[in-house]
C-alpha cells in the first residue's frame, strides 16, 4: 500500500507537472511541520527569513491556530506570518483553521511586489484546507488574501470564513489559481463571498466555487467559470 510520504510526493509531483508548485531558487528538501500551531508559525518565518522553502505539513493534522502571528501590509491580523517568499506547503488531509474562541483574524496572507514593494511572496497548497478565518472589518480576505503575490491551490478546499468582501479568497494585483479545489460555505457582507477579484486574475481549472453568501464571486463576470 502506498505510504502517506509517496502520496504527498505524489500530489507535489502533480503540482509540479501542472505548474502550480514554484520550486525555490536554491533546491531545498522538504521541512517536516509537527502538527502544531508554534511550529508552523516558526516554519513560516524561518522560509521567510530563507528565500522561500517547501513545508511538509503534517498528514490528517489541524493546525488550529489561536491567536495571529503577523499583520497584513495595511489589512489587519493575520493567523499566520504574512507570505513574502515562495513557500510550498504541502499536506495530505490537512486542515488550518481558526479556533473558534479566538479573536478575528485571516488565515493567509501573501504579500507580492505588485502591492506590497521589497516582497516576493508566492504560495503553494497541495491537499490543505482553510476554514474559520474571519477577517477584521472593513477588511476584505477571511480565509486568504492575495497582495500582490501569486496563490496556487491543488485538491484543497477554503470553506467557512469570513470577511466583508472575499470570505473565502480576496486577490488585488496577483494571480490565484484554483485546481481541483472547493470553495463553499464562505460569507462575505457585502460581496464576493466565495472569491472576490480587486485587480489580477483567478483561473480555475476542475474546481467548484459554490454554496457562498450572497454570491460566489465578484465583481459579476470576472471569474471565468464561476457563476452565481
Amino acid at each position: 500500500m502506498p505510504t502517506v510520504r509517496s502520496l504527498r510526493s505524489v500530489l507535489v509531483i502533480c503540482a509540479l507537472a501542472v505548474g502550480v508548485v514554484a520550486v525555490p531558487g536554491t533546491a531545498h528538501a522538504e521541512i517536516p511541520v509537527l502538527c502544531s500551531e508554534k511550529s508552523l508559525v516558526t516554519a513560516i518565518n524561518v522560509a521567510n527569513a530563507g528565500g522561500g522553502d517547501v513545508l511538509a505539513l503534517a498528514p490528517f493534522c489541524t493546525y488550529t491556530l489561536t491567536s495571529a502571528h503577523g499583520s497584513g501590509s495595511d489589512d489587519g491580523p493575520v493567523g499566520l506570518p504574512p507570505i513574502t517568499t515562495p513557500i510550498t506547503m504541502a499536506g495530505l488531509g490537512t486542515t488550518i483553521t481558526r479556533a473558534p474562541s479566538a479573536t478575528p483574524f485571516r488565515i493567509l496572507e501573501v504579500n507580492g511586489a505588485a502591492s506590497v514593494p521589497g516582497t516576493n511572496g508566492r504560495l503553494d497548497l497541495a491537499a490543505v484546507t482553510i476554514s474559520g478565518g474571519r477577517a477584521v472589518a472593513p477588511f476584505p480576505g477571511g480565509g486568504i488574501a492575495n497582495r500582490g503575490g501569486e496563490v496556487s491551490l491543488l485538491a484543497g478546499a477554503v470553506t467557512r470564513n469570513t470577511a466583508v468582501a472575499g470570505g473565502g479568497i480576496y486577490t488585488d494585483s496577483g494571480t490565484v489559481s484554483l485546481t481541483a479545489t472547493s470553495v463553499t460555505g464562505n460569507t462575505a457582507t457585502s460581496s464576493g463571498g466565495g472569491v472576490y477579484e480587486n485587480s489580477g486574475a483567478v483561473i480555475l481549472l476542475a474546481s467548484n466555487i459554490s454554496g457562498n453568501a450572497p454570491d460566489n464571486c465578484a465583481p459579476a463576470g470576472s471569474v471565468p467559470g464561476c457563476t452565481g
